[in-house]
């Protein structure tokens, strides 16, 4: 606002009248002579593998580690322990992620833009892998808060709050209904995709941290939630979404009508030898491809010792059922989605591998009714062909068909079972929380995983690791407000320089002048990880030469080979093709030490930092008294480390 009463007219104009910035040469105002005011600083951002990651691990970290960029500082540890523990740091599964987790980060890589994408899955199960065979410990535990927290669910979203809970030192008590701890990842998952004895061993490493354990606990029957608010400072809710969804039809109460879940729930539980002859699935995601693929392994018991037992109709013949002997048949296996085949929600791979076993994939099909027999058993399902309008399929009329079957699974989605504990509920069978995971309208209770939105298991895992970071924050009466825009486990140059003893030295909080001769300043440097990530546009892909993806070795089944074969499927890498796909890693956002701005500087300003006070992002430093502002280290940078700023 204008004092009315000062009528001194303003003399300083930064354009003249009608004069725009376009007017004015302004590479002359920077460019001056032999000298700039700009200058190249180091700018470290977050790569888009991480940033789509959704545990958050600090990928390029770990890939920079196999490349043998970041050797481990205590003398005699391998890289791959090194790595694991990087990996860690935001996800202590990395043996089951790298088996099973669809890789988000795979499709977000750079490298995608001058060939193929770095092979990121491939390197953590081999890192995993090695971690289990060579009974790599995770850290220990903080000193103990004296708080404590009740985890209610132990699978990747509770296990994930578990082991960050314990590590900052507070007291970790798991409740699980199941017998043994493992969620969605062991009840959920065939174990020729997450074996069993790989998910003892990681799941172990968190409850030797210090974890109590109450198996066959149901919260809401045998625990109330009275006295879990009465005994834990705190609570996170991480039961998943347990029960399937029923398809929304006519019919779909008959004999022989269950949910995805259920079926593979009872198959991991060791309930089911056999399935029926003819079975549908409707679906189009991951499960619903689980589903199909057991169903084929299964397959049909035509002849059977006879136990005169009724309790075995639902899902065929069960372990009563195969004492004598036993003629194991094909099962017809029949996948439908509403989305055409190729926009299916499930993995790419894992389709194509299902179509391999045999399984038809029917897409842009809609469920209509379920035919029943006489007995009221199922004999069909009546479907048509539909269009997809957003997420609402629209039939398309005169297209009705019938596939006969004898089994009809619903894959079309989950919700949690809340029964004993109904006051969480959002009305619609999730836990609503805000952004910080925080139970609404509930002290003390947080929640994450399935149980707010039915996603990835490496999701549950990322809402675990943050939930823990907000409890831990509760419990110390500091509670935040905000996450960083980019919430994912970032480097830090202070844990890197401190980890090589190069910390900086302390500062006084004086004002002073001249820092660049000082050695409390961390020099020419700034960390922008936490808001931006790096685009592809921002680097120098002209340094990359094409090299081709290591691709996993996998054990292809064809047609009904595929029954009774429950072998895992995914080759594991071997160290040197680790090595390789850490090597094709741009490091997008970081230096890698690949010296051309140093071979390419005019003046020979950019140097390297001596090789005692050398890290990672601390390879190179510039001498402004040689710089010129010339823009040509920026430009040659392969990572888009190097930006140029304002200086002298």
């Amino acid at each position: 606002m204008t004092d009315s009463a000062n009528t001194e007219e303003l003399t300083f104009r930064r354009y003249e009248e009608g004069e725009t910035a376009s007017d004015i040469d302004l590479e002359e105002k920077i460019f001056q002579a032999d000298a700039s005011y700009k200058c190249p600083t180091y700018i470290h951002k977050t790569p888009p593998c991480q940033g789509s990651c959704p545990s958050g691990h600090e990928i390029r970290g770990w890939l920079g580690i196999a490349r043998g960029m970041d050797k481990p500082p205590v003398e005699g540890m391998a890289w791959q322990e090194y790595a694991f523990q990087r990996m860690a740091e935001a996800n202590p599964f990395p043996a089951t992620m790298g088996r099973v987790c669809p890789a988000p980060c795979e499709d977000g890589c750079n490298r995608n833009e001058v060939d193929e994408f770095v092979g990121i899955n491939a390197v953590e199960q081999y890192v995993g892998d090695w971690a289990n065979e060579n009974n790599v410990k995770l850290p220990g535990a903080a000193p103990d808060t004296g708080k404590s927290v009740a985890v209610i669910g132990s699978g990747p979203a509770g296990l994930s709050a578990a082991f960050f809970l314990r590590r900052k030192g507070h007291g970790v008590t798991i409740f699980e209904a199941q017998e043994k701890l493992g969620g969605m990842m062991r009840y959920g998952i065939p174990g020729y995709r997450t074996p069993r004895d790989m998910l003892d061993i990681e799941i172990g490493r968190i409850i030797d941290l210090g974890v109590t354990v109450r198996t066959e606990t149901r919260v809401g029957k045998d625990v109330t939630l009275e006295q879990l608010e009465q005994d834990f400072d705190a609570i996170f809710w991480g039961i998943g979404a347990q029960t399937g969804r029923p398809l929304p039809i006519p019919g779909f109460d008959a004999d022989n009508c269950i949910t995805g879940v259920e079926f593979l729930d009872a198959f991991n539980q060791g309930w089911v030898f056999s399935t029926a002859k003819k079975i549908v699935i409707v679906g189009g995601g991951d499960t619903s491809v689980d589903v199909a693929s057991v169903a084929r392994r299964l397959g049909h018991i035509a002849h059977k010792a006879d136990k005169g037992r009724s309790d075995s109709t639902v899902l065929g013949h069960t372990a009563h059922d195969v004492a004598g002997t036993a003629t194991r048949e094909g099962v017809k296996a029949v996948l439908t989605s509403l989305f055409p085949v190729e926009e299916m929600t499930a993995a790419e791979h894992e389709r194509e591998d299902a179509l391999r076993e045999g399984v038809e994939i029917r897409g842009g099909v809609l469920p209509l009714e379920v035919l029943k027999d006489s007995e009221g058993r199922v004999a069909a399902l009546k479907m048509c062909e539909c269009e997809m309008d957003g997420a609402k399929p629209v039939p398309k009329e005169g297209t009705e068909f019938e596939i006969e079957c004898d089994m009809i699974v619903s894959a079309i989605g989950q919700m949690g079972d809340l029964t004993g504990i109904e006051g969480l509920d959002n009305g619609n069978g999730f836990i609503a929380t805000d952004p910080l995971y925080k139970v609404k309208e509930q002290d003390k209770h947080f929640a994450g995983g399935d149980i707010i939105r039915p996603h990835l298991l490496t999701t549950a895992i990322g809402h675990g690791r943050v939930a823990a970071e907000n409890i831990d924050h509760f419990l110390a009466g500091e509670p935040i407000d905000r996450r960083p825009k980019v919430d994912v486990h970032h480097f830090n140059l202070l844990n890197e320089l401190h980890q090589r003893g190069l910390d900086p030295d302390e500062y006084d909080h004086q004002q002073t002048r001249g820092t660049s001769e000082e050695g409390f300043a961390i020099h020419n440097y700034e960390d922008r990880s936490a808001t931006q990530i790096i685009p592809h546009d921002e680097l120098f892909k002209g340094h990359f030469e094409y090299e081709p993806l290591e691709k996993r070795e996998q054990v292809e089944i064809v047609g009904d080979d595929v029954l009774g074969n429950f072998e895992e499927r995914i080759q594991g890498f071997t160290e040197e093709q680790a090595i390789k796909e850490g090597n094709r890693c741009m490091s997008c956002g970081m230096c890698f030490e690949c010296n051309n701005c140093v071979v390419y500087c005019p003046q020979d300003a950019v140097f390297r930092v001596k090789k005692s006070e050398r890290s990672v992002g601390r390879y190179v430093d510039t001498d402004y008294a040689k710089c010129i502002g010339c823009h040509i280290c920026m430009d040659v940078c392969p990572s888009g480390y190097i930006k140029m700023g304002l200086g002298e």
